[in-house]
């Protein structure tokens, strides 16, 4: 269980579990122009993004197609270097942590249309323990419960020997959600958890987000579906063109005139009969 840190004094949040200020990325130049290695030289993603992941929270990172939400994840992640602004993780900078401690803390679930190389779906997971290992360590027995629990969490018990060349493409999705489970992070990350996922599924991959974060976890997910957000998430954080359009609970972000800014249609956002949460209804192009 991870325990969420204190909070700053009475009626005040918790810290930030992880904290990005003011990132700035862009990817390189075309080759031939200037250093074609220097970074900086191409088009601007991220244009002095500010997000914050505490304990206890579920946020969704929505936005239209291009509007920087895995680049963002990946800069978070340690997997791209912010041209300016820092990330901070427990409140350490991340550039301080080695890449093992920083997976000790954070664990990213990404975008995979395949998974590599062909791996028992049982190893696949516990891939997610080397974090905790010494090099070269063989996995104990709590790493192979951690594992398994994990895979049973997702409801892949039946496939843990298989292949994973093997599986469709849901199930790929549920095995990597696994993998970042296992790591034990207090931050999880998370591309399009939900593509390829059956409703049941998907309502179980949420269940699961829920619980975690209640139990001290944070959560910061990218997500095409605003419903999904809505009904899921604590809090929202709008991306459009590498900048942040709105960030907070549902109902102040997911509103009709922010999601024509953002997506450029027009959009019904009422509440749902049955959950109360809200729905988006796209009425056509703005």
């Amino acid at each position: 269980m991870t325990e969420a840190p204190a909070a700053d004094g009475p009626g005040q949040p918790p810290p930030a579990l992880l904290a990005g200020r003011d990132l700035c990325f862009r990817h390189p130049g075309p080759p031939g122009r200037g250093d074609p290695g220097a970074p900086g030289d191409g088009a601007p993603v991220l244009d002095g993004v500010s997000v914050d992941v505490r304990a206890g929270e579920v946020v969704a990172l929505i936005g239209p197609n291009g509007a920087g939400k895995t680049t963002l994840l990946r800069v978070l992640a340690g997997l791209l270097p912010p041209g300016w602004g820092e990330v901070r993780l427990g409140g350490v900078p991340l550039a301080r942590l080695s890449p093992r401690l920083r997976a000790r803390q954070l664990a990213l679930m990404p975008q995979a249309a395949s998974l590599g190389l062909d791996f028992r779906c049982l190893d696949f997971v516990l891939m997610g323990r080397y974090p905790h290992l010494r090099p070269l360590q063989p996995e104990g027995p709590r790493d192979l419960a951690l594992a398994r629990a994990a895979i049973a969490e997702m409801e892949l018990g039946a496939a843990e020997q298989r292949s994973t060349a093997a599986l469709s493409a849901g199930e790929r999705q549920r095995l990597l959600f696994s993998r970042a489970r296992c790591q034990e992070a207090a931050v999880l990350l998370c591309d399009e958890p939900a593509a390829n996922l059956d409703l049941r599924h998907r309502a179980l991959l949420f269940g699961v987000l829920q619980a975690f974060a209640a139990e001290g976890g944070g959560v910061l997910a990218a997500l095409h579906d605003l419903d999904l957000a809505a009904r899921y998430c604590d809090r929202l954080v709008l991306l459009c063109a590498g900048r942040v359009l709105a960030d907070g609970p549902p109902a102040a972000v997911l509103t009709a005139e922010r999601i024509r800014e953002a997506y450029a249609v027009q959009a019904a956002v009422r509440p749902d009969p049955v959950t109360g949460t809200l729905h988006v209804a796209v009425l056509g192009p703005a």
